[in-house]
C-alpha cells in the first residue's frame, strides 16, 4: 500500500513538492513546511508524524535532503 503523502525528489532550486494522493499541497524547503501542508490538510499535530513510513514516502532521499 502506497502512503497517502509523497515528498518528491529535491528540485534544482532545492524545494520539494508534496502530494496528498494526486492533489498538489505545495513546495517545501524544510521539515516544517511538510508538517505545515498536512496542518493544512486536516491533519492533527498528533497525526503527524515525518517518520512514518505508513504516512509519508520520502522519494529521491529522506527528511534531511532538501538539495
Amino acid at each position: 500500500m502506497t502512503p497517502p503523502i509523497v515528498v518528491h525528489p529535491p528540485t534544482p532550486g532545492g524545494g520539494r513538492r508534496v502530494t496528498a494522493h494526486t492533489e498538489q499541497l505545495g513546495i517545501a524547503f524544510r521539515p516544517e513546511d511538510v508538517s505545515e501542508f498536512l496542518r493544512n490538510a486536516g491533519l492533527s499535530e498528533d497525526e503527524i508524524q515525518l517518520d512514518d513510513p505508513n504516512l509519508i514516502e520520502w522519494r529521491g532521499g529522506g527528511i534531511d535532503v532538501w538539495e
